[in-house]
């Protein structure tokens, strides 16, 4: 029996839309959201030479690093000790978020913190303590090391410090696949709001690898720039023929992502929308990418297909683009794959040639530099294309901002370990 019209199963759910009601940005060009965003408009670099330990003898000796950040302003003296860097770096960015958003923590009810949970995407999360334990234990310091070298290594505390910081009792969960991990990070919250699970969540990323012995790793795999240690601006040269390898660099963005409906009741400015999420693998190599790029461009049709936005709609693409060889020459390929004809009117740019490339927490910065294009209709430059690549033969704004109104962008990552990741933004 077909059931009447009034009955609740002819009811048609619409999905839950997922908005962005505030920023929280802590980066290498700038400490802030609005300073983060001048200095990214402006093709600001924040690369500069490494100060946190001696590089002397060192093939690389430039990193994106976050100068002038007050640690003791999000961690007390006594707590420093027993956390990574990465903690008042992503303590920070929440911070400026969720006053963002106009989300008072403080005071809130229990039940109201319950309602509100936490996803960090982070690649690495605390391994640069971790390397500072070991050199302590290795160096006959073992007493200098923390009581907590346990729970500080181990990659969900991360989240938790967080939640701890603001008292939220939601869901508290770390995302980590590599340098999609903030991008995954955010699809992954997202889904959560739109199934229905929860109506609020801080999402985002934070890495902070600035240290030796991950330094000294990356070298070794000769996938960094080596040849501009003394004109460190120009290091990071994402699309360039000459570019070399990424810049290491850290950094926290974080978002407070809300039920539209729920943050349209409560009275928030909405900041943006993420509208679809695409992830794939090509289960193909450790580091390497496939050379057919197949994969990076069905990760951006899936959001593109989530979000019902077809791919001419697409305004923008915040590319990877993390300067290696590899790297670009596929992710330009997979934006051929994934766009078509289209590809070639698309305008798009990397935010890492200004701030270098700081790993799990490079697709929140994407998106964070994405949603504030869209608010002011300015695209961000590309810096250091200096020499024309023929196999990266793409709109990649050279060196200079442009002036164009988006209403749908893409923000892309690529992974170690085969993994690709997108998201479809759309303008508030």
């Amino acid at each position: 029996m077909v059931p009447p019209r009034g009955d609740p199963l002819h009811t048609i759910h619409m999905p839950r839309r997922v908005v962005i009601t505030g920023i929280g940005a802590v980066s290498p060009n700038g400490i802030g959201t609005e300073a983060f965003w001048c200095a990214t408009r402006k093709g600001i670099s924040g690369v500069g030479p490494i100060t946190r330990f001696d590089t002397s003898g060192l093939a690389v000796r430039v990193a994106g690093e976050v100068k002038d950040f007050r640690e003791e302003d999000y961690v007390t003296a006594k707590d420093r000790p027993h956390v990574s860097r990465a903690t008042p770096l992503a303590v920070a960015a929440v911070t400026e978020a969720l006053q963002w958003a106009g989300l008072d923590t403080a005071a809130m009810s229990r039940e109201e913190l319950r309602g509100i949970g936490v996803v960090v995407g982070s690649g690495g999360g605390s391994v640069e303590f971790t390397e500072e334990q070991y050199r302590l234990y290795h160096s006959g310091n073992w007493r200098q090391c923390s009581v907590y070298v346990v729970p500080t290594s181990t990659m969900g505390t991360l989240a938790s410090e967080v939640s701890m910081r603001f008292g939220l009792r939601g869901l508290s969960h770390v995302i980590s696949t590599g340098c999609t991990s903030s991008t995954d990070a955010l699809g992954y919250a997202s889904q959560m709001i739109r199934a229905g699970g929860l109506d609020t969540i801080v999402a985002g990323g934070v890495d902070a690898p600035i240290a030796p012995l991950i330094l000294r790793g990356f070298i070794a795999m000769r996938i960094m720039s080596q040849a501009w240690n003394d004109e460190p601006e120009r290091a990071s040269r994402p699309f360039s023929r000459d570019r070399g390898g990424f810049v290491i660099a850290e950094g926290a963005w974080f978002f407070v992502l809300e039920e539209r409906e729920k943050a349209l009741a409560r009275g928030a400015t909405i900041l943006g929308e993420i509208a679809g999420y695409g992830s794939t693998c090509e289960a193909y190599h450790r580091v390497r990418l496939e050379e057919c790029g197949e994969e990076p461009a069905r990760a951006i049709s899936l959001a593109l297909e989530q979000a019902g936005v077809p791919a001419e709609a697409v305004g923008y693409l915040n590319y990877h683009g993390t300067g290696t060889e590899l790297n670009d020459r596929i992710e330009t390929r997979a934006v051929k794959l994934a766009f078509g004809p289209h590809a070639y009117h698309l305008p798009g740019s990397s935010l890492k040639s200004l701030i270098g490339h700081p790993q799990g927490a490079c697709g929140a910065a994407g998106v964070a530099a994405t949603l504030l294009a869209m608010r002011d209709g300015v695209l961000p430059p590309t810096a250091n294309v200096e020499v024309p690549d023929p196999e990266c033969d793409l709109d990649y704004v050279p060196e200079t901002g442009r002036r164009v109104g988006i209403e749908y962008a893409v923000a892309n990552c690529i992974a170690f370990g085969s993994k690709n990741s997108a998201l479809v933004l759309r303008c508030a």
